[in-house]
């Protein structure tokens, strides 16, 4: 796995500095400890209030140093990648912070993190600072084990604790509600794949088919492989083991978690999978889905939940300087609003026509003939599907023939713009959509019908880009009806089939996806082969006897 970074030995301190640079705020600032000492502060912090201090190994942004602000943490202390922050960082930054009020440092539950935030406490305690410690333990990964990891949970004591202190709450009651959230707090991660370090040789220990369920914010292995399944039977199986954690009949807030590198489009599926569970029946607001605590870049996610009561909505639901933390959102059911109708339109009735029945029959019969002949020449420069489009679009004007309003040309054309803007696909379809439609609407409004195909011509070639000259259809479809509006049918034929050949000598591509091939093509481009053999067609079909 590839990274960026300059050097291993700073890529933590430039981050941050990167991170200060570009917070948008004169509100944040660090202290000048580098590199062994890395604490990101509050610049404007009110030591009358609760310091909140937290923190922990780099490698989870925008945890931790990202919800340092109002309303949040006062302090966010940094390790080394993965690493607990030294025991003198964790101590300067609540030499820096605390006042009389007091500090609360909120520590996830690693031993590291406990041990280093531990002594840095009892030093503080020792230098007369009032210090107490909440320790988060969230993770349902192993049901029986002592000890359970702090992960993203946490962040529910972050912003609890936060709002209180923000609103004037002492350190007792500060540190008593942090710690009774805590208590109820689960969470519980998938991923798979394992995380990469930066500088570090990279194994990925998952195979082409399996995840992991209940892996840390290390790369920590999870507690069991799981088969590869839809996400919706992953989250199923994560749904259900929190489920059993709660108690029925409370409320509880939601967490959705990206654990690094999974793509926005597949974490608003998960988050639609969770909010379908029996899970959702539980869950009264949301946070995410987003990064907010990660684990490098590893492909997975975590679901974390908290009871509520009144004093932690509230919290959770009050606004925040830092721009990391989501916002807190009730759940919702998709609105549905009802789609217009489509403008009222003169639908005219089916009629008939000989010589436009003739006309329609004869181009959908030669397009319908030409598909192989076409599909081979896209197959040179593109995925070889020209022939079957078109085919496809005459086929569907064909099976309409006897609904089309053909005693008038201009209905015809429109209807006939609806057919292939629905039947036919690709973008030739929508740009020969585009044509009949325009033409349909000069006609309709008096022009003549040489003059109303240009117009059509124009719109295609304004929506679609190309020229005369880019190797397209509009090579041969332009001077054909410029040749028909002013010289007739023969000389419209001669046109097309002249613009055609002119493609082939053509060195380079300009528009469609011809141009994405970086070389003479040397044969012509299969629209422009098409309009001169529809061209020649009508010609032979109202030839004098």
């Amino acid at each position: 796995m590839k990274h960026f970074f300059n050097r291993k030995d700073s890529i933590v301190t430039e981050a941050l500095d990167g991170f200060l640079a570009t917070a948008g705020s004169g509100t944040l600032a660090r202290l000048d400890g580098y590199p062994e000492v890395k604490v990101v502060l509050r610049a404007d912090w009110d030591k009358m209030k609760v310091a909140v201090v937290s923190g922990g190994g780099a490698g989870h942004e925008p945890s931790h140093a990202g919800f340092v602000g109002a309303g949040m943490l006062t302090a966010a202390v940094s390790g080394e990648i993965f690493a607990s922050p030294s025991v003198e960082a964790v101590l300067a930054a609540i030499r820096a912070t605390t006042g009389p009020a007091g500090c609360l440092l909120i520590v996830k539950n690693y031993t590291g993190d406990r041990l280093n935030f531990g002594l840095a406490a009892e030093k503080a305690r020792a230098e007369g600072f009032a210090v107490e410690m909440v320790i988060v333990g969230d993770d349902i990964a192993l049901p029986d084990i002592a000890q359970p990891r702090g992960v993203a949970g946490t962040l529910f004591v972050h912003k609890i604790a936060g709002h209180l202190s923000e609103t004037g709450h002492d350190l007792a009651s500060v540190a008593a509600s942090a710690r009774a959230a805590a208590k109820d707090i689960v969470s519980l991660g998938i991923s798979l794949s394992s995380c990469s370090l930066p500088g570090q040789t990279h194994e990925d220990r998952f195979g082409a088919d399996d995840g992991e369920l209940g892996l840390g914010i290390h790369g920590e292995p999870g507690v069991e492989r799981i088969a590869m399944q839809s996400a919706g039977k992953l989250v199923t199986i994560m749904a259900e083991r929190l489920a059993a954690r709660l108690d029925a009949g409370s409320r509880y807030a939601l967490l959705i978690n990206n654990l690094g590198s999974v793509p926005p489009l597949e974490m608003s599926l998960i988050a639609n999978a969770v909010l379908s569970s029996p899970l959702a029946k539980s869950v009264t607001m949301t946070m995410g889905p987003g990064h907010l605590m990660t684990a490098l870049n590893m492909n997975g996610f975590s679901l974390s939940l908290i009871k509520l009561d009144t004093e932690r909505e509230a919290a959770l639901l009050a606004p925040v300087d830092p721009h990391a933390w989501l916002p807190a959102k009730p759940v919702r059911a998709p609105v549905v609003v009802v789609m217009a109708k489509p403008g009222s339109r003169n639908i005219k009735a089916a009629s008939r026509n000989a010589d436009a029945e003739r006309l329609i029959t004869a181009v959908c019969e030669k397009l319908i003939s030409l598909e192989e002949a076409l599909n081979g020449l896209d197959a040179k420069t593109g995925d070889g599907d020209t022939g079957s489009t078109v085919a496809t679009g005459a086929r569907g004007v064909l099976d309409r023939i006897d609904t089309l309003p053909l005693a008038d040309k201009a209905a015809t054309l429109a209807a006939i713009g609806d057919t292939l803007g629905t039947s036919m696909g690709g973008s030739s379809g929508v740009l020969l959509s585009i044509f009949f439609t325009a033409a349909a609407q000069a006609l309709g409004g008096g022009a003549p019908l040489g003059k109303a195909l240009i117009a059509g011509l124009d719109r295609m070639v304004f929506y679609g880009g190309a020229k005369i000259g880019d190797r397209t259809m509009v090579d041969a479809l332009e001077p054909a009806l410029k040749a028909l509006d002013t010289g007739g049918l023969e000389a419209a034929t001669g046109a097309a089939r002249h613009g055609a050949e002119a493609t082939a000598a053509m060195r380079k591509a300009k528009a469609g996806r011809s141009a994405y091939i970086g070389r003479q093509l040397d044969i012509a481009d299969p629209g422009a082969f098409a309009v001169a053999e529809v061209f020649a067609a009508v010609a032979a079909t109202f030839a004098p006897a």
